[in-house]
């Protein structure tokens, strides 16, 4: 029988989830399998992958073909690199101590990369986090700023400098008068002065 390495869709519309299942390869998708290996959930950030590693890598063993996807799952997970390493045992290529080590530090490195991706994912979501704290916090102040200003009791300094100058325009007008008509006596003074 040609058996596939395989994804299951479950979930609702919009949010997939899978199972990774090892199933006939004339089987429906969905339909009937002969074991299931695991779970792989898209929806969050890294993905969130479940694998029986021992049975996958059993099956590899045994000539199950994995789909594109379910080969992608299976190399995150390092099942075809342990199996790749077994293949170089097999030959006499290195011992199986050398294969377990160069594994285990394979793995070392690959969940460095992951909780790395991680905690860059929670630094930005932490800085996008403040950014809009600080805008949102602008935003409050220019509008406590406006509704402030538009609260405030009219000053009455500006009318005060109004009534002021036309005091002062007032002030002003008597003692053109005054020179004016002082003006016009010297003037008729000057007159009879030059007549007589």
């Amino acid at each position: 029988m040609a058996t596939k390495i395989r994804l299951q869709r479950h979930g609702k519309k919009g949010k997939p989830f899978y199972h990774v299942v090892v199933a006939d390869s004339r089987a429906p998708r969905d339909g009937k399998f002969i074991e299931r290996l695991g779970s792989y959930n898209p929806n969050t950030n890294p993905a969130t992958i479940v694998l029986d590693f021992d049975r996958s890598l059993y099956w590899l063993n045994v000539g199950a073909q994995p789909t594109d996807t379910a080969r992608a799952i299976l190399s995150y997970k390092g099942v075809l690199y342990k199996k790749h390493l077994q293949g170089g045992v097999k030959k006499g290529a290195f011992d199986e101590a050398k294969a377990e080590e160069l594994f285990v530090q394979w793995v070392e490195g690959k969940e460095a990369r992951i909780e790395g991706k991680k905690s860059g994912l929670a630094n930005a979501k932490e800085e996008a986090k403040k950014v809009a704290l600080a805008a949102e916090a602008k935003k409050k102040a220019d509008k406590a700023a406006a509704i402030a200003a538009k609260n405030a009791p009219v000053e009455e300094a500006p009318a005060e400098e109004e009534t002021t100058e036309e005091v002062v325009a007032e002030a002003e007008a008597p003692e053109a008068a005054v020179e004016a008509t002082a003006e016009a006596t010297e003037a008729t003074e000057n007159a009879e002065e030059t007549e007589g």
